[in-house]
């Protein structure tokens, strides 16, 4: 096979999979698709309301998207589609510029996923999947679980059926205290037994006693969201509920979905870019994180750069055939996995059960309660909202516990998008503070041994004449001050003093600003007639420092090891020597 023809294969990894496909795979891909289906039909029309968009694009969102990532995605169980987190963020960046639910609004969804689509699929081509994990892992779990929270409380609307309006709490707060009083008592109630029954449906399920009468409840479990439509739809339409005030989704139009280039203008592109861009670097980042533990459940490979241009060519998709941004889903990728999905033809299935709906089971939905929906989110979204990694991450890590609650309380106080921004901002200023304070120490020789540790940590032995020092990080215009007042404190009190080595061990690099540093220090110490050293210097470090002045005018010697430098400056070493 020629080298191009290779190359291009490699964009659509369902090449692969399908030559070794046969009807046992195909038994275990329709039983996951028809699981994930009863998850994906309600979650679908849930997540799309949550975007302020008609419940049927949460359906558009779960066809096309589907088939496209299950040719190009090059994970076998990774279940694309809507999902709260992006939904949530879709809102955030279309409510600010025109009406929910607007014509105008609905385009400009579309348009929304195309750009997340192209910005994905760039990244992907031009093998920029890096940049986008630059953004902490604390980070993106305080970005979760606030957004968890936002998503949460702003379904209470729907739940009091009052217009409660709000990007941030303290708005969410303003807006309770001023509606509160209009609550609708009977939405309230029919939304708390909901809630109440897909929290204790599944425990009582997973009793023995149910079990052992009925067997496995797995597939009940998880159907039990699409169980409850069902049956509130039975409710509303047998007792005539929508007499007593109770809203309903109304008429879904049915049929595959239109096709065609949303609605676009330079001057909308430029106002929607800043939120594609988030959109796009969360959904990777989710994307790629729920890939990756399915993956190494499964030894499978995972091509992050692949997924990237899944990704954008799922959103491009979603975008032209009148849906809204997607990614993939934790929760329907576990059941997909734990369903016993063998390839991305899982994927495919649900998608063509999906479009059996829209073409002939849309009518169905249109007593559908409104407040079911919301209850659905809440339940599914509320399992996020957890504040033990606060505490956890606090206790090891302070940078990356201030990080977090940076993120945290910018997604509560201000908005999802701004709060995201300043934490990724908060984590970089971190890291910076954190490399201009490197960690740095006098070392000695463990006695017995050629290993050298911190003279404050350890029992070493050490030598007047030798003061040798390691730093543990990269040598940078960040922190080469930092070790130039180090290396002075600990020189202006040794007076005995005739070597110095650094340890470069743990540098992987130096920059121009540290290599000047260096060259400054090695001729200030030349003049108190002490020699400067290196020891154990990485072979990509020492090609760099060969093209400067540096060695040349060094005073001292490079040393393969630390040791070595020791036996040679200081020969009565060889008393500790093993």
């Amino acid at each position: 096979m020629s080298d191009l023809k290779q190359r291009i294969l490699g964009y659509f990894p369902a090449w692969q999979w399908l030559q070794d496909y046969h009807l046992g795979k195909f038994k275990s891909d329709v039983l996951a698709a028809l699981i994930v289906i009863a998850m994906l039909v309600p979650q679908g029309m849930a997540y799309a309301m949550l975007a302020g968009l008609p419940p049927i694009m949460g359906l558009y969102a779960s066809m096309l998207p589907m088939i496209i990532y299950a040719m190009t995605g090059s994970s076998s169980t990774l279940s694309i589609g809507p999902v709260a987190i992006i939904s949530m963020m879709t809102f955030a960046t279309l409510n600010p510029l025109f009406e929910a639910g607007s014509p105008v609004y609905i385009d400009a969804a579309m348009l929304l996923a195309v750009m997340v689509g192209v910005i994905s699929f760039l990244l992907g081509i031009f093998r920029f999947g890096f940049l986008i994990q630059l953004i902490s892992h604390p980070v993106i779990k305080s970005f979760i679980i606030a957004s968890a929270l936002i998503i949460a409380l702003g379904q209470i609307k729907f739940l009091l059926d009052v217009p409660l309006n709000g990007n941030n709490i303290p708005q969410f707060i303003q807006s309770a205290w001023q509606y509160l009083s209009f609550t609708h008592v009977f939405s309230l109630g029919f939304g708390l037994i909901a809630i109440l029954f897909l929290i204790y449906a599944p425990k009582l399920l997973n009793s023995q006693a149910i079990q052992g009468r009925i067997g496995s409840t797995t597939f009940l479990i998880k159907a039990l969201p699409l169980i409850l439509v069902v049956i509130s739809i039975a409710l509303t339409m047998g007792f005539g509920l929508k007499a007593y005030g109770l809203k309903t989704v109304g008429e879904i139009p049915s049929g595959f979905p239109p096709l065609h280039m949303p609605f676009w203008t330079w001057d909308l592109v430029l106002k929607l870019l800043p939120g594609a861009a988030m959109i796009a670097m969360i959904s990777f980042v989710e994307s790629l994180s729920i890939a990756q533990a399915t993956a190494l459940q499964q030894r499978s490979h995972l091509n992050s750069n692949q997924e990237l241009v899944a990704l954008g060519l799922a959103n491009l998709s979603a975008g032209l055939s009148s849906a809204f941004p997607v990614t993939g889903s934790l929760s329907r990728t576990v059941v997909n996995a734990d369903a016993g999905a063998k390839t991305p033809m899982a994927g495919v299935l649900s998608s063509i059960f999906i479009i059996i709906v829209t073409l002939y089971f849309t009518s169905f939905f249109k007593d559908l309660p409104l407040v079911i929906l919301a209850a659905t989110i809440i339940v599914s979204i509320w399992k996020l909202v957890d504040f033990k990694p606060f505490v956890d991450t606090w206790h090891y890590s302070r940078a990356d516990g201030i990080a977090m609650w940076i993120t945290f309380l910018g997604v509560i106080v201000i908005d999802i998008s701004t709060g995201l921004m300043i934490g990724i901002i908060s984590t970089f200023i971190l890291m910076l503070w954190r490399i201009s304070r490197p960690h740095m120490a006098v070392i000695g020789l463990v006695e017995g041994t050629q290993h050298f540790r911190n003279i404050q940590r350890h029992h070493v032995v050490t030598t007047a004449d030798i003061l040798s020092v390691r730093i543990d990080e990269s040598l940078t215009f960040l922190n080469a001050n930092a070790l130039k007042g180090f290396l002075i404190n600990e020189i202006s009190h040794q007076t005995e003093l005739r070597h110095v080595i650094l340890n470069c061990s743990s540098v992987s690099s130096i920059d121009y600003s540290a290599l000047e540093m260096l060259e400054e220090i090695n001729a200030e110490l030349n003049k108190l007639n002490i020699r400067l050293h290196f020891s154990e210097v990485k072979g990509p470090v020492m090609d760099k420092l060969q093209q400067s002045k540096l060695l040349k005018h060094l005073s001292g010697q490079i040393y393969l090891t630390h040791f070595k430098a020791i036996q040679s400056l200081s020969p009565k070493i060889l008393e500790y020597q093993i």
